[in-house]
């Protein structure tokens, strides 16, 4: 899709603390599908029909209590939810406070993508739709959206950038033993921009297809709908404080973000309630200063991607500039329009997490903790490190850990190899 340049001046407050903030609703959103000025559906007159429909038909589940039955009852019995929230007694006291982890790299499939792919799954099926298709980048979506399908016996289509085919190489063989056509793209730079290009592409010419976005990302209603489906995060995190340390929030909230969906999910419920700071990390790369990065929010602007107006990493002309990451699942040029509002707004602080910073945390978690994290979540628990010193002793940090490190032990081996590492006595 082609974007448009907008207002080139426009730049997100990096790490605002919070501050005045006004009422954001369910997730934030307006009757229009934006945030402030984020959101939207900046579509193809071919796809307008198809948008609508998926509007009618999502608007029409929210309150529906038999689709929700059906969709608990495959969280709780499928999935395994609830995921632990469990205290890190080690990390708390390395960094002097409570930290707990919301597990969702315990879920099946091993991440939180299956929350949304089994709501949608379960949307398509109700709008009689039998061919599904979905981007992905570190393959967590993709394997989760072949999942729901396998489970459904839904025709899949799962558009992967080719770089990420080679370094998500196991995901890749999963989504193909679940039934799954992965198509490599080989436009761009290969990874997860260039696969929801050719995804879009494909849902043009085939706008029967049921597109199911992995992220809280695309026209609307797809960032309320991820964010819908992604909720069920906060609405256990909410009861599981209140049994463990009886209320039911935390000081501060801490998630990665790319497109946001973890986030989201991780945020929702809490997003009017003034006593919880919000904190995300995104993908820093090399540092935003070498344009080895995707640092969206730190650095971008606004314009105009895969059909929703948010802040863009573009050049003069409105122009992508190619993202970097050494996460598959951060490596995107733009940002769920949420997320840029509430960044716009200063209701969430925002840190750009270098890759080595994201992979020192990794290691700490696992030596600390025993848990292996998904590259994508080591970027959160970055995060620990650049809020120490503004932790007291009795907060309550939570902390999701969106998916685990299986995916990326090819890269993870090839960095402990090579980069000096406190775990190898160097």
């Amino acid at each position: 899709m082609k974007n448009i340049k907008e207002n080139m001046q426009n730049k997100a407050n990096l790490s605002s603390p919070v501050g005045t903030r006004g009422s954001f609703g369910a997730g934030g959103i307006d009757e229009n599908g934006f945030y402030g000025e984020f959101g939207g559906a900046y579509i193809p007159e071919i796809l307008h029909g198809t948008v609508e429909r998926l509007k009618k038909a999502y608007f029409a589940i929210k309150d529906d209590a038999s689709f929700k039955a059906e969709y608990y009852d495959l969280l709780k019995n499928y999935v395994g939810r609830p995921s632990p929230l469990y205290f890190a007694k080690r990390l708390s006291t390395e960094y002097g406070t409570n930290i707990y982890l919301k597990r969702e790299d315990l879920n099946h499939t091993g991440a939180h993508k299956i929350n949304n792919a089994l709501g949608q799954i379960l949307l398509a099926k109700r709008m009689g739709k039998t061919r599904i298709i979905a981007e992905t980048g570190a393959g967590q979506h993709g394997v989760a959206t072949a999942t729901a399908c396998a489970l459904m016996g839904m025709e899949c289509i799962v558009f992967m950038g080719k770089t990420d085919v080679e370094r998500q190489y196991l995901n890749v063989q999963k989504m193909r033993m679940l039934g799954a056509t992965v198509e490599p793209v080989t436009s761009g730079n290969w990874t997860l921009k260039d696969a929801t290009n050719e995804a879009i592409r494909y849902w043009c010419s085939n706008p029967d297809s049921f597109y199911i976005i992995g992220s809280t990302v695309g026209p609307h209603p797809y960032p309320d709908m991820v964010g819908f489906f992604q909720s069920v995060i906060s609405e256990e995190i909410k009861w599981q404080l209140q049994e463990k340390i009886g209320r039911d929030y935390p000081d501060c909230l801490m998630a990665c973000v790319g497109g946001g969906s973890n986030a989201m999910g991780t945020y929702y419920h809490y997003l009017n309630d003034e006593r919880v700071q919000l904190i995300s990390a995104e993908a820093g790369g090399l540092g935003i200063e070498t344009g080895e990065t995707a640092a969206t929010i730190s650095i971008g602007t606004v314009g105009i991607i895969h059909g929703f107006k948010t802040l863009l990493m573009q050049d003069e002309d409105g122009q992508i500039t190619e993202p970097y990451s050494i996460s598959a699942g951060l490596d995107y040029p733009g940002i769920g329009p949420a997320h840029a509002h509430f960044a716009r707004v200063g209701r969430t602080k925002v840190y750009a997490i270098n890759d080595n910073e994201a992979m020192d945390a990794a290691f700490e978690l696992t030596r600390l903790e025993g848990i292996i994290p998904a590259i994508e979540s080591a970027h959160a628990l970055a995060l620990l490190k650049k809020e120490k010193d503004n932790f007291k002793p009795d907060d309550i940090v939570v902390l999701t850990v969106s998916g685990r490190g299986d995916k990326d032990m090819d890269t993870y081996v090839k960095y402990f190899n090579t980069v000096p590492n406190p775990l190898k006595g160097e």
